[in-house]
């Protein structure tokens, strides 16, 4: 629903006629590009689907473009030789369709953008709440943040972290419908999931994909482990689906990295990997969280759940900060292999500038890995995301080694991550 309905308000809102075709829906339609004249594609498209509009106030959609991907390879025709017409392509679980198809893809002439869950800011609007957001997006450091305004925010956020991003969610707990019917939604876009996994068997056993996305949400926030999958799957056959799970974008993976320098991925190890899913509420449809005519207060959750809970929104947040909607970001993890332990939850590259997150669930927290690790790799400024208001404070500590170490803090509250570019500017550091 999300990415079709982005195409159609990009069309409303750049006043041009929508030329739709779904290619799942009417697979005959595929055989009209067979023709190798792209005028004569729009004008046979346009005829059955009874549109009058000239192409340049047109839009071509093809929806579901998974099920005709062939069609992908003639695009290259529209670009060369109808380029007043804008064409948009779109599917679900394109990457499965594209790996299968034998056909060469246009290179240089599509270009990809990738749709993802709706942040909290987006969140927000869908609900009339664009006050809060304004108060959110100007604060700045050192300032102190109005206990009013953090204390709605919390509440909002509270209610984002059961949500979700997903737009038929998000749409219809706006329009005020009960936890219980946003939890059958979320449990609905899993069924659907699964259903299309369902076309793509012969690559995989949709029953293992399904209890490896299980396993992938029992251990968010921790080190994935292929043996935790199930009995009697064996370690390539748990990897393998992983890995497919995150193709279709299910998953993301996170890898380990030394973080010696940038970028980050030149020294990531593949072998050490964490995966967080494509949205919360999807992990709340799989943890079966309580959800009646209410969601449960924040405190009410079991504190198992709410660690998971903090990674997995997190990392969804800050996944969107590392990347963009033409390239997909990675987030990195690091910990210490052998001798005494040591972690750090998320890393990214931000601002050209190599940035370590520690996420907590709640306001309290040891952060004896942060104190070894800014000391270790002599980085000036460190992301703490916690329930607390935003701070930034100078760290004059000793590591549990003695060491004597001299950082900057960014202490910020989940809600104001989607906010970490600019604020990170204001830091000075």
């Amino acid at each position: 629903m999300g990415k079709t309905w982005l195409v159609r308000e990009l069309a409303r809102t750049c006043k041009l006629a929508l030329l739709e075709v779904n290619l799942e829906r009417d697979p005959g339609q595929a055989r009209l590009f067979q023709a190798g004249d792209p005028q004569r594609i729009f004008s046979d498209l346009a005829l059955l689907s009874d549109h009058q509009a000239a192409p340049a106030e047109s839009l071509l959609f093809l929806d579901e473009i998974q099920a005709a991907p062939e069609v992908l390879a003639k695009l290259r025709w529209f670009a060369e030789q109808m380029p007043e017409l804008p064409v948009l392509a779109a599917g679900s679980l394109l990457e499965f369709a594209l790996a299968d198809s034998s056909h060469s893809m246009p290179v240089g002439r599509v270009g990809y953008a990738f749709v993802e869950p709706m942040n909290f800011p987006e969140f927000l609007q869908a609900h009339a709440q664009e006050p809060l957001l304004q108060h959110l997006r100007a604060w700045s450091p050192p300032q102190a943040l109005s206990a009013a305004v953090h204390a709605k925010a919390l509440q909002w956020f509270d209610r984002f972290q059961m949500v979700g991003g997903m737009p038929e969610v998000v749409a219809a707990d706006a329009r005020s419908a009960s936890a219980a019917e946003a939890r059958d939604l979320q449990r609905n876009l899993l069924r659907t999931y699964q259903d299309d996994f369902a076309k793509y068997a012969k690559r995989m056993d949709v029953r293992l994909l399904h209890e490896v996305m299980l396993a992938a949400t029992a251990a968010l926030g921790k080190k994935f482990v292929y043996s935790a999958v199930g009995a009697g799957v064996g370690l390539v056959a748990a990897k393998r689906a992983l890995e497919l799970l995150a193709q279709a974008r299910l998953c993301t993976l996170i890898p380990h990295t030394a973080a010696n320098g940038l970028p980050l991925a030149a020294e990531k190890n593949e072998r050490h990997r964490k995966a967080v899913l494509l949205d919360v509420g999807l992990a709340h449809a799989l943890w079966n969280t309580p959800a009646g005519g209410h969601f449960p207060g924040w405190e009410q959750l079991a504190p198992a759940i709410r660690g998971m809970v903090s990674e997995q929104i997190a990392a969804q947040q800050l996944r969107l900060l590392a990347g963009g909607p033409s390239h997909e970001g990675q987030l990195f993890h690091w910990r210490r292999e052998g001798g005494r332990a040591g972690e750090i939850d998320y890393l990214l590259e931000l601002g050209g500038n190599i940035l370590p997150v520690e996420v907590k669930s709640g306001a309290a927290g040891a952060m004896k890995s942060l104190h070894q690790f800014m000391h270790d790799k002599k980085l000036p400024l460190a992301l703490r995301l916690d329930r607390n208001p935003p701070s930034l404070q100078t760290m004059q500590v000793s590591t549990t080694q003695g060491q004597k170490v001299t950082y900057t803090l960014l202490n910020l509250p989940h809600y104001l991550c989607c906010c970490l570019p600019g604020l990170i500017e204001r830091c000075h550091v």
